[in-house]
């Protein structure tokens, strides 16, 4: 981990309690537990714009196939997949949540370790 990631009091919870329902994999548990440990909570008005959270437009990279994808992070009563709405407890969102534009994650995926570079992160209503 490069550096701490900076999320709402509200996401926090949220994956916290993703985690104790046992949602995700014991590797991604063992990451996103040392991450929020470390996260810095602020308010949501307080949150970069750049920074990847809930209603946001994401386009990641991903280095082992060197392919860009465009993900919209929104709450899980809003999922949409024909729409490229992604709950913010995807896979790929709890990956990317906390992080900004310019950073490089590897994580610990389902089917595999994988390196994504954020490209850009757009405010989406």
């Amino acid at each position: 981990m490069t550096k701490n990631i900076i999320v709402t009091t509200g996401i926090y919870d949220v994956i916290k309690d993703h985690i104790r329902r046992k949602k995700v994999t014991q590797a991604e548990e063992d990451r996103l537990a040392e991450e929020l440990k470390n996260a810095v909570q602020v308010r949501r008005k307080e949150l970069p714009e750049e920074t990847v959270t809930v209603n946001r437009k994401v386009t990641i990279l991903d280095h082992s196939t060197n392919q860009e994808k465009e993900y919209i992070f929104v709450p899980t009563t809003r999922v949409k997949l024909k729409k490229n709405k992604h709950s913010i407890l995807s896979d790929m969102a709890l990956a990317t949540v906390g992080y900004s534009v310019g950073d490089i994650i590897e994580w610990p995926f389902k089917t595999g370790e994988k390196k994504i570079e954020i490209l850009k992160v757009e405010v989406f209503e």
